[in-house]
């Protein structure tokens, strides 16, 4: 039975390889193919194999036996029977530490240094958290923190700030990577920006009033520079030190539909947008045009998320296919497809795929 299990597994590899996802994809999700089949062209060397020996012994037997086969003229595909497979043993998430907003909570971000977490709300409010102190204030006893005063309260408290400065639901954050700056979109057409090193302010020192609503933003490496995708196709860029805007120079470069999101790569030669046209688009971050287009990256769906990976060589994207996908940016191929998410029925809301810390996991949320 395993024996048939890896011959399957080799087929959808096959496909993978050969750049047929979507068929991979249908197929490993009919007969429910466990684990996840990566692109691999073993099947084709298999079946090379196998030719050559048949012209080989032309006028034999057809059938032959194993121990006629000299050592490593072919592939067992029992080989990997007695293989155990090592995987890190994925991580458990617990809950740390709850705060509300008035209104549902819609988008949240961490600090590039991992020490702070920004989330943004529905009621047009923003909170600034201290990681810290959400890890001290679970790990201290209830009879201790009832002993507080009020000073140590407001010293302890994990939000650090509250920043109120739009007049609609906050759908995006981004933090600067060097300066303490959080940038900030919204519906009400409007990108902010805060710096949150003083605490009695409240309000933006600097706002870009756009064409729609702001859906995502992405921060150059730097910081001197922030994408700004929204509910119009055209991707813009803005300079952080001047706040000019910058457009490719050719309308065909452009989307076709709303932008969902935006990832610059750590190296910051070239940065990613999805859309829901069902696009992945690849950009030239130095000369602002598009380089490379994944064409209905997730079968025609809206893409929903793409996040670059810390070595600028993969990105990894969500759709409403209920599919995450890993790319690699060398060979423009999806190396694999992550199933399991759609089995409960058709996808109806955005979806957000991250690496997690070590990146050996992808997270789907």
């Amino acid at each position: 039975m395993y024996w048939f299990t890896c011959e399957i597994l080799c087929y959808f590899s096959q496909l993978f390889y050969d750049g047929h996802q979507s068929l991979a994809v249908n197929l490993s999700n009919l007969v429910k193919a466990k684990p996840a089949c990566p692109p691999s062209d073993r099947l084709f060397k298999v079946v090379s194999m196998g030719l050559k020996v048949e012209q080989e012994t032309s006028g034999q037997k057809k059938e032959l036996k194993a121990e006629n086969v000299a050592p490593g003229a072919g592939i067992d595909l029992e080989f990997e029977t007695d293989v155990q497979t090592i995987s890190p043993e994925a991580a458990q998430y617990e809950t740390c530490y709850v705060t509300a907003h008035k209104g549902p909570c819609r988008v949240g971000a961490f600090h590039n240094n991992g020490q702070l977490i920004a989330t943004g709300s529905e009621d047009s409010s923003i909170k600034i958290l201290d990681i810290e102190r959400m890890l001290a204030k679970s790990a201290t006893p209830v009879q201790i923190l009832a002993q507080e005063t009020p000073q140590q309260q407001m010293e302890n408290h994990p939000v650090i700030r509250t920043l109120y400065d739009h007049s609609a639901e906050v759908m995006t954050l981004a933090f600067h990577p060097v300066h303490q700056i959080l940038v900030s979109g919204s519906r009400d057409y409007s990108v902010k920006f805060f710096e949150f090193s003083k605490p009695s302010v409240k309000k933006a020192y600097k706002s870009i009033q756009e064409a729609a609503e702001v859906r995502c933003l992405g921060f150059h490496p730097s910081g001197d520079y922030i994408l700004v995708g929204t509910q119009h196709p055209t991707l813009r860029l803005y300079d952080c030190n001047t706040f000019q805007c910058f457009v490719s120079a050719n309308p065909a470069d452009q989307h076709k539909g709303p932008l969902t999101a935006v990832h610059y790569s750590p190296n910051a030669r070239t940065y990613v947008s999805a859309s829901k046209d069902g696009d992945i688009k690849v950009w030239d971050a130095v000369s602002n045009k598009c380089v490379n287009t994944f064409s209905k990256a997730h079968d025609g769906s809206e893409v929903c998320s793409v996040v670059f990976s810390r070595n600028s060589k993969y990105v990894l994207s969500s759709g409403k296919d209920s599919l995450v996908k890993l790319w690699e940016m060398s060979t423009s191929r999806c190396l694999i497809a992550y199933t399991g998410a759609g089995t409960t029925g058709k996808q109806q809301h955005r979806t957000q795929a991250v690496f997690n810390h070590t990146e050996d996991y992808g997270k789907l949320h």
